[in-house]
């Protein structure tokens, strides 16, 4: 650990027999230290990570992950609320102590903790950090990577691996430079271009005769028709009959009509 001074020096008096340690030199600098293993690598990373310890947030360091404050009912004083003013954070008084009404994001990742954070940090003994050896490159056989890569799956591989073949497929169909992994696109291709002049011509050959005879008879490849039953219409009621007419009705006609 530390003596990094030294330890260029080292690496660079031996260039002309490891000149594959060169590519440590750019990476040697600020607090860093070397681990050497006989070991696999992906074995080693939870051995270095289980000795981190929380740590409290100190004014002017960046915060290496984001830090936030749920909404709760602190153990504060009501004078503690200035603390809470300057950080623009809403709190009302709740039998005597300082409460929290929304969920707020204290520190940002990649930023520096302002002082207002470290002390309500502190007072509310939040320790929301942690400090011990962070894994961040590795070296093995004259190639430096990240340490992010150790985690990687065989079906992240895979994954990558399969994205890079259709970019080479894509390129070799666009320049029209034959590749193999452009193959079996270039083969569906023209199978479709000779299917197509078989559909047309009287030409046919044993793949293509499934396209023909289903060009031939449609209906045998249309989806079944489901059978509908007709409802019978129901009979039609009878009118009802006229409504008579009442006495007073027609005393009322006989003296309009004389």
């Amino acid at each position: 650990m530390g003596k990094n001074t030294l330890i260029r020096k080292a690496i660079k008096s031996a260039r002309e027999e490891h000149p594959e340690w060169q590519e440590l030199l750019p990476h040697i600098r600020n607090n860093v230290g070397l681990v050497f293993t006989h070991e696999e690598l992906p074995q080693l990373q939870p051995k270095l990570l289980e000795s981190r310890v929380p740590a409290n947030a100190k004014i002017g360091i960046v915060a290496p992950q984001d830090v936030m404050l749920p909404a709760q009912v602190t153990t504060l004083e009501p004078t503690k609320t200035n603390f809470f003013a300057a950080l623009d954070i809403a709190t009302k008084i709740t039998r005597g102590c300082v409460e929290i009404l929304n969920d707020v994001k204290l520190c940002t990742e990649g930023k520096k903790v302002g002082s207002s954070e470290a002390a309500l940090l502190q007072m509310l003994n939040m320790r929301p950090f942690t400090y011990g050896l962070k894994l961040t490159m590795c070296y093995d056989d004259g190639f430096v990577f990240p340490a992010k890569l150790l985690s990687t799956s065989p079906n992240d591989v895979f994954k990558a691996f399969a994205a890079g073949v259709g970019n080479i497929a894509a390129l070799s169909l666009a320049v029209g430079f034959p590749t193999l992994p452009a193959f079996p696109h270039v083969i569906g291709k023209g199978f479709r271009n000779v299917v197509s002049v078989a559909l047309a011509t009287d030409y046919s050959f044993k793949q293509a005769d499934a396209f023909k005879n289903r060009s031939a008879a449609p209906a045998a490849a249309a989806a079944p028709v489901v059978k509908v039953e007709e409802k019978k219409p129901e009979p039609a009621k009878p009118a009802p009959p006229p409504k008579k007419e009442t006495s007073s009705e027609s005393e009322e006609f006989a003296d309009i009509f004389g």
